[in-house]
């Protein structure tokens, strides 16, 4: 059976393969995205070496001056996909988003690095890519933490990743609709729309995108204009171990400047992470910067933190946390609570378990020795596999597919999980 769902794994990431990135899937998903090519690579790693670092080379070759990295490129036409680059009007010769994505691709070159056969490639391609990175991380700190708090904040649900939780439903109320040019959705066209954000969720999007490009998609501004200005733990935790991943690999590389660099933005990130810990619900909350308290409820970011090397004694509490989650859904990890009144087992993230957020959660509680819920999260997430095939995601009470079908990334995770995790029995 292993082996079948690795042979099926490969066969789907080859079929979505562009020749130098890939697909999240055809039709719905159409282009380049950002943190999709970064774990997507790791799968590709396993069967495909000089390939998987082709994709995250493609995604760093359309970085800005300013050292962001958009969440799209728009690598070829397609009138299929809104909003297409003719709403974003960006500027760029290729045309990208105006925003970035959680920026996991430190952890992936280290990764990919770590694993690697051909060393002397590995090497040459990853001193290549670390300044980049590196300008990334600090376009973060300098663009998205002002203040200099130690933590990032998102400008855009769409930044997340996560794009409708209910972690942002306050916060949205507060973003217009008045104004919003016309537009017609194209997700529709592709997925059941009870698996999709709303048509006023999307209402609001677009008017953040019309906010930032009425400003030049000038990075040192949008952060004070925008209306939404969320803490997300699990971004920041993502980007924490980016930090401290290419720090590492900084200094086995030789360059002991991005080291320090790296290594001095994780250790704050870390220390105020803190400020996120919610007692009651033993985990980490988003936090609202533009009320300046924290958002009430406790979703699937504020587990994903222990992506991040955060204290043994929180990893422990989110390991027991994600167990008591665990005995109302039968497959972990639910993105929102099955019991709170927001969930909605098939929108999207608020309800339904993600692979790709099972596996930077189980990487993380793994290197804090939670081997008991990390096994459990492993054989959950290969039980989808086997039940429902390779969705975009799941309902986590039934394991019906939801979204996008043969999708990439959970292909990429499911490689992941058979070839360096060991398999359940």
């Amino acid at each position: 059976m292993s082996q079948t769902l690795i042979d099926h794994a490969i066969d789907i990431l080859r079929k979505n393969d562009q020749g130098s990135y890939t697909v999240p899937t055809h039709g719905l998903y159409p282009f380049q995205w950002n943190w999709d090519s970064a774990l997507t690579a790791l799968g590709q790693a396993h069967f495909a070496e000089s390939r998987a670092w082709t994709e995250i080379e493609t995604l760093m070759a359309h970085q800005w001056e300013d050292g962001m990295v958009p969440h799209i490129i728009f690598h070829e036409e397609d009138p299929g996909y809104f909003p297409g680059p003719d709403v974003w009007d960006t500027g760029r010769d290729v045309p990208t988003s105006g925003i970035s994505q959680p920026p996991v691709a430190g952890f992936a070159v280290r990764r990919l690095f770590d694993r690697a056969n051909d060393m002397v490639a590995a090497t040459e391609r990853a001193r290549a890519l670390l300044p980049l990175i590196d300008a990334w991380h600090g376009w973060f700190f300098r663009c998205r933490d002002p203040q200099g708090t130690g933590l990032v904040a998102l400008i855009h649900p769409w930044e997340s990743g996560r794009d409708n939780s209910v972690d942002w439903d306050v916060a949205f109320e507060r973003v217009p609709t008045e104004g919003v040019e016309p537009f017609q959705r194209r997700d529709l066209q592709h997925a059941d729309a009870s698996h999709r954000p709303t048509q006023a969720q999307y209402e609001r999007y677009i008017y953040l995108v019309q906010l930032f490009r009425s400003l030049g998609w000038d990075n040192s501004r949008l952060h004070d204009a925008s209306p939404f200005q969320i803490v997300d733990p699990g971004f920041n935790g993502i980007l924490i171990r980016s930090c401290v991943d290419l720090a590492d690999l900084a200094d086995r590389l030789g360059e002991p400047e991005i080291a320090a660099r790296n290594r001095a933005w994780a250790q704050n990130g870390i220390d105020a992470m803190e400020t996120l810990w919610n007692e009651s619900d033993s985990q980490y909350r988003c936090f609202d910067r533009t009320i300046g308290a924290q958002v009430k409820n406790a979703s699937i970011g504020g587990l994903l933190a222990a992506f991040a090397p955060i204290p043994k004694a929180r990893a422990e509490q989110i390991g027991a946390r994600i167990n008591r989650l665990g005995q109302n859904a039968k497959f972990l990890v639910p993105s929102q609570p099955v019991d709170s009144v927001e969930y909605d087992g098939k929108r999207y993230w608020r309800g339904p378990a993600w692979l790709i957020v099972n596996y930077m959660i189980a990487d993380g509680l793994e290197q804090a020795g939670q081997t008991k819920v990390v096994e459990r999260i492993i054989s959950d997430s290969l039980s989808l596999i086997k039940k429902s095939g390779f969705a975009e995601y799941y309902d986590p009470v039934t394991g019906e597919p939801c979204g996008g079908k043969t999708f990439t990334w959970t292909a990429a995770m499911v490689l992941e999980f058979l070839t360096k995790m060991k398999e359940p029995a």
